[in-house]
């Protein structure tokens, strides 16, 4: 485990000095400059506050306004915080929140199983782990850690969360993401993985058959939130030649009750299987 200072002297030269990037500081510091008494701002009044040019504070609000960190009153002259951020504020607080629901489930999911249990979201159209318990019992560690990024189609969380998709959605992040084989029953072709969101969508659940790591299988289903909306994907993952037909069933079984019980805990009413 790395700490803080670890990470600074990693950025460190030979010189002793920390490398930074000017030019994205002082964008930084342009958005941390509003607050609740500061809800928008001249170019002036950011100028005097930040003590740099006016030229340069446009320069680097022009391109906040244009990615949606700020916008801009034309008719005032005035700043303020854009869309964007309120954007990103509302993924990081539902992936926080859920995780917090979720937590007493995997731990529970995780010392009745003895296998490593996943909770997962998509984020900017990739598969971002926000949760990891390890397996108590199991002779292998997985390589995804909570933080870590794969494909959208990855493992069997990926595919849990592209089944439940609108089709433009679909149809998007597969232009983005094309598919990438990486064992022998990995999805070839377009018309395998559609095959396999039909089946998720009508069973409920999902079974990775060591479709992105060679001997690496696994269970999951989706945890919707009060609306009904697929918010994330539970999962369970483990040696796929070591789980038999009995205890797929039970796996299989838990994996749909415990994302279930989370959907519950997070204010969906509905049924738990299924479209």
């Amino acid at each position: 485990m790395h700490s803080k200072g670890d990470a600074m002297r990693k950025a460190e030269g030979r010189s002793g000095k920390t490398f930074y990037n000017r030019s994205l500081e002082r964008a930084l510091q342009i958005v941390t400059a509003f607050n609740s008494d500061r809800k928008s701002l001249s170019l002036g009044r950011l100028s005097e506050t930040l003590d740099l040019s006016k030229a340069t504070v446009f320069r680097l609000c022009t391109t906040l306004v244009k990615y949606g960190f700020l916008r801009q009153d034309q008719q005032l002259k005035q700043y303020s915080l854009g869309v964007k951020l309120f954007e990103l504020g509302s993924v990081v607080a539902s992936s926080f929140s859920l995780a917090g629901i979720a937590s007493p489930h995997l731990t529970r999911l995780q010392m009745d199983l003895g296998k490593t249990v996943f909770l997962a979201v998509l984020d900017e159209g990739e598969l971002l782990y926000i949760d990891k318990r390890e397996g108590l019992r199991e002779p292998i560690s997985f390589t995804s850690n909570t933080g870590n990024r794969r494909p959208p189609y990855w493992g069997m969380l990926g595919p849990v969360l592209m089944a439940y998709l609108p089709p433009g959605e679909l149809e998007s992040l597969l232009a983005r993401h094309p598919l990438v084989t990486t064992t022998k029953n990995s999805f070839s072709t377009r018309e395998e993985l559609e095959a396999a969101l039909r089946s998720i969508r009508k069973l409920g659940y999902a079974v990775d058959e060591a479709r992105s790591i060679e001997g690496v299988g696994g269970v999951g289903a989706p945890v919707r939130d009060y609306s009904g909306r697929v918010v994330a994907a539970l999962g369970v993952g483990f040696i796929h030649l070591s789980v038999g037909p009995d205890q797929m069933k039970e796996i299989v079984s838990r994996v749909i009750d415990t994302a279930a019980a989370i959907s519950a805990d997070a204010g969906y009413k509905g049924k738990a299987v299924g479209g």
